[in-house]
């Protein structure tokens, strides 16, 4: 497959396109939106195949009702219990999670905006970091993960020759921070109490690195850990301070076992480049350009090895704002010419999502503009 090539170092013969539908197709699912075209599409993977793109997805088999990715790694404890509540709020599903436990309880809750087809954490984990810490301490203490190879397996042979399914599971110590306690009160804590920061990060990043290892080893081909790097909310001190050494152990843990390590991205990237490619990461999903990020395709790739992978080039700006074929088609053409030089190692795919306002044409056109110019030389 011509996604395996660039895994591997090599120049494929024509330029890859791994689009990123996850919540449009959602959205147009649930609303009863879908085109007449593809409304014979009954999952995400269908919608790919109609199309005829390559896959390099860790989307296909997540549910979006549920969490922002995953759902080959189950979550495991020992001490802990788990109780979770699911309600409706009209169209909109809560879902209400306490973990119970010997020394006390944590709670959370998310909420699925139906209208919006998004999911929103309404309440974290952890309100009063002070109060709170000794549990939380003993909860990632407690908490592990566990491969389902099985489920994993089964999902790769539906997708077969056409392409890789990511197990975009995992997440850096620093993201753990701000999906338990939010990004503000993360920076708080950091600056308020350093060496408690420290204890947590470890507990967590080793119970990370143990899940990554057995995925790994189980056969996955690459793995993405689900950052949202952004140097709004991961600035260089921070990624050096709590991620860096997570990132490094992952990147070596994956390399031994023949896989990939990729970092999920969204926003602002220029500032962090070189000190991600340096770590050993193979890749950033998702690279968005001016205005959106702060940093051109072009500019990426010369501030990376010549190694590293980097996929996007449709964010939400070229959905909006290309309006016509005609636009679409002079877009991809001058961004292909572009990355000529680094077809080895760009996928075209979406900056982080497809919005889910985006026209069926304007799909097309993206699909029909790749088959035009993927050939390039």
């Amino acid at each position: 497959m011509e996604i395996g090539k660039i895994l591997n170092g090599e120049t494929p013969s024509r330029f890859i396109y791994a689009p990123n539908y996850w919540q449009w197709f959602k959205h147009q699912s649930s609303h009863k939106l879908l085109p007449e075209e593809i409304s014979h599409c009954n999952t995400l993977l269908d919608l790919y195949n109609y199309l005829g793109v390559d896959i390099f997805s860790r989307n296909i088999y997540s549910d979006p009702e549920k969490y922002w990715f995953g759902g080959i790694c189950d979550e495991i404890f020992s001490d802990f219990e788990i109780f979770e509540r699911r309600t409706l709020s009209g169209k909109d599903i809560i879902r209400s999670r306490e973990y119970r436990s010997s020394g006390g309880i944590l709670d959370e809750k998310l909420t699925y905006i139906y209208n919006e087809s998004t999911l929103v954490q309404t309440k974290f984990l952890i309100n009063d970091y002070v109060k709170d810490f000794e549990l939380f301490r003993h909860f990632l203490w407690d908490r592990r993960w566990v491969v389902d190879s099985e489920k994993f397996n089964s999902i790769s042979r539906t997708v077969g020759e056409k392409g890789l399914v990511i197990a975009g599971e995992f997440f850096s110590p620093l993201k753990m921070m701000h999906f338990t306690m939010g990004p503000v009160n993360t920076v708080y804590f950091l600056m308020e109490y350093p060496e408690l920061a420290k204890e947590v990060v470890v507990l967590h990043e080793e119970a990370q690195l143990r899940c990554i290892e057995q995925t790994v080893k189980s056969g996955v081909k690459v793995i993405m850990s689900m950052d949202n790097l952004d140097t709004m909310f991961h600035p260089p001190d921070y990624v050096q301070e709590y991620s860096s050494s997570y990132y490094r152990r992952a990147s070596e843990i994956c390399h031994s076992n023949g896989a990939k390590f990729f970092i999920h991205a969204c926003g602002q990237q220029r500032d962090n480049l070189r000190l991600i490619s340096s770590y050993g990461v193979d890749g950033l999903e998702g690279v968005a350009s001016p205005p959106l990020g702060d940093v051109t395709l072009k500019e990426a790739m010369k501030e990376t090895r010549d190694d590293f992978i980097i996929t996007g080039g449709i964010s939400a700006m070229e959905t909006r704002d290309l309006k016509s074929r005609d636009d679409i088609f002079d877009y991809v053409e001058k961004l292909f010419r572009e990355m000529l030089p680094y077809k080895n190692r760009f996928i075209f795919s979406s900056s982080c999502n497809t919005a889910i306002d985006t026209s069926w044409e304007t799909i097309k056109n993206f699909r029909d503009a790749w088959l035009e110019f993927r050939d390039m030389k």
